[in-house]
């Protein structure tokens, strides 16, 4: 196991579905973080395939003069998943209560993870999933800034720096025999710290962790 049972902690620990039982249609990142995120799904997946969007909301980033064959949702809020215009078919599910998924085997080219792995306290169990449900040669994109509910994510990541939880998704992907050496792309903000503090755009730095299911 990766991480010891009290790295796996949330400061609040009542049922993530209280937490999430309303609806919050607002981006959580900034939108030169959307905007670069939209670029590597365009440069990374394929169109007319079939995409999971774990742990999805109302919206994808996924870019727009693309078509996929399906785009399953996933989430804990059924009325943001509803309002999600680029998903097919969508589920709800607590995967820190249960994490095995209600998907075939290698039925997706792509999974995608926006902005929530932080909150996954079983990723051994989860990106085991992430692998089962890929077709051989599938994608995960799992991507993330520093922003965070802060009572909801695990304690490995609140306690880690911005470099320490890049080493943990790798080591998510690690886990699991069949997955490929991890890439990783960076963008760091350029804008001063006090104008990012203002709220101005530009400030969410841009990570993402990318493996593929090793073809057979």
């Amino acid at each position: 196991m990766i991480l010891r049972p009290n790295q796996r902690l949330k400061l609040d620990d009542t049922n993530d579905k209280l937490f999430y039982a309303y609806p919050r249609f607002v981006t959580h990142v900034d939108e030169a973080f959307i905007k670069q995120l939209t670029d590597v799904y365009r440069q990374r997946l394929k169109p007319n395939t079939r995409i999971l969007d774990m742990m999805s909301s109302w919206v994808s980033h996924l870019p727009e003069e693309m078509q996929f064959n399906h785009i399953e949702g996933h989430g804990l809020n059924a009325e943001e998943l509803a309002r999600n215009p680029r998903l097919n078919h969508y589920f709800v599910q607590d995967i820190n209560e249960n994490p095995q998924l209600p998907l075939k085997d290698r039925d997706f080219d792509a999974v995608l993870n926006c902005v929530s792995v932080q909150y996954v306290q079983y990723p051994e169990a989860v990106f085991t999933e992430i692998h089962r449900i890929l077709k051989p040669g599938g994608v995960a994109i799992i991507s993330f800034s520093n922003r965070m509910f802060f009572q909801k994510a695990i304690q490995a990541w609140r306690d880690a720096s911005e470099e320490s939880r890049v080493e943990l998704v790798k080591s998510y992907f690690a886990s699991v025999p069949g997955f490929s050496a991890p890439e990783v792309i960076v963008s760091k903000p350029t804008i001063p710290a006090v104008l990012q503090w203002l709220g101005a755009p530009g400030g969410d730095p841009f990570y993402a962790v990318i493996a593929s299911r090793i073809k057979e």
